[in-house]
């Protein structure tokens, strides 16, 4: 049986602790922005929200911007496997993944200008955008371990569910990119780049 020291166990609460500060102010950053906005929303406000000093959030974020792209994309990253983990169990993994977007898309209206500001933002500097896709990986990550076991025949090494989960991202990023430019219904864009999903 090992023993853990009370080094080892007084340094793991530390990290525990650092991480939850660091979810707390990301989410206060996503939940100021909500409500006023970028622009509107301050490092003050966000600091505030999340029971920390402004120091305190510098210690964990470069900027208001990073704190807000973390805080939005766990956001996103939660509803989207959410969806998909309740769909019904006989629909197969790709047809799992395309309802899940589906519903997503009904409330878009109503963060239309919340996803249009973070899509902006994650591609308003290189550093982010690197970032970004690192994010998009979780995303990847995520689904195929939830659609996983819609899969039949699937062998440990079995490539499908990261490629279904890739090519859920892709097609979400390349909707994005082609709403910002030439606006239209990002749900109806998201569709459309998902239907050629294999649905296996």
């Amino acid at each position: 049986m090992d023993v853990v020291s009370p080094e080892n166990a007084r340094e793991s609460l530390t990290v525990r602790r650092q991480r939850a500060t660091r979810a707390r102010i990301a989410t206060a950053a996503a939940q100021r922005v909500s409500e006023f906005g970028l622009a509107g929303a301050t490092v003050e406000q966000i600091a505030a929200a999340a029971e920390v000093g402004r120091a305190t959030f510098f210690r964990y974020f470069s900027s208001k911007e990073d704190a807000v792209a973390e805080g939005m994309t766990t956001h996103w990253l939660d509803a989207i496997t959410e969806v998909i983990a309740r769909q019904p169990a006989h629909l197969s993994a790709g047809e799992a993944v395309i309802a899940g977007f589906a519903d997503l898309g009904d409330g878009f209206e109503t963060v239309r200008e919340q996803v249009r500001e973070l899509a902006t933002l994650t591609r308003s500097s290189p550093v982010l955008s690197a970032w970004t896709l690192q994010i998009y990986l979780r995303y990847e990550t995520a689904i195929a371990d939830l659609v996983a076991p819609r899969i039949r025949d699937l062998t440990p090494d079995d490539p499908r569910p990261r490629l279904i989960g890739a090519i859920a991202m892709a097609s979400v990023r390349i909707a994005l990119d082609d709403w910002l430019v030439h606006g239209g219904s990002l749900p109806a864009r998201v569709r459309s780049a998902l239907s050629s999903m294999p649905v296996e």
